[in-house]
């Protein structure tokens, strides 16, 4: 069973680069057999490129995420994913010329373009409050929450896996 943990984020754009902390974090603690953590920042082609060529059979994005939920507060959503195979051949062309994929949603439409994303594709959000503003370095209430955002993917990992939690 291999396991991709993909962090996507801006450091540049303070609570934005959450998913880069997180995968700080990951990388100082050991992760059962199987498990990479790939730090995505805003090039979400290379998580395309991470699963033209690996077999992945579990994909856990993290990310910052604004669902109306408290600052803070982490989520796990299954993503629903533009199927673009079911556009005109102009509505596709929109859609897949900008190949630098910064979000997760156009990195994971070209994976399923592409037949390589993973039935079991999963999003660890962490409801942020201040993703525009030009600054590096999470809020406080974002610092928070880096832990649990860690302990959701380590139990998401553990799920599918078999693992004992870290």
């Amino acid at each position: 069973m291999t396991v991709l943990v993909a962090c996507f984020g801006n450091v540049l754009r303070a609570d934005d680069g959450v998913g880069v902390v997180v995968a700080e974090r990951l990388a100082t603690e050991p992760l059962p057999a199987g498990t990479r953590v790939l730090e995505v920042g805003i090039g979400g082609m290379s998580l395309v490129q991470e699963l033209l060529v690996g077999d992945v059979d579990v994909l856990l994005i993290v990310d910052a995420v604004d669902v109306g939920r408290p600052a803070g507060s982490v989520v796990v959503q299954r993503p629903n994913v533009l199927d673009v195979s079911r556009l005109s051949a102009g509505e596709r062309r929109d859609e897949l010329a900008d190949t630098h994929l910064a979000t997760p949603a156009r990195a994971l439409m070209m994976a399923l373009g592409l037949g390589v994303l993973p039935e079991t594709t999963l999003i660890v959000g962490v409801q942020t409050c201040d993703t525009q503003e030009p600054r590096a370095g999470l809020s406080e209430t974002t610092m928070r929450a880096v832990p649990t955002a860690v302990d959701e993917v380590r139990r998401l990992i553990a799920e599918h896996t078999g693992a004992t939690p870290g």
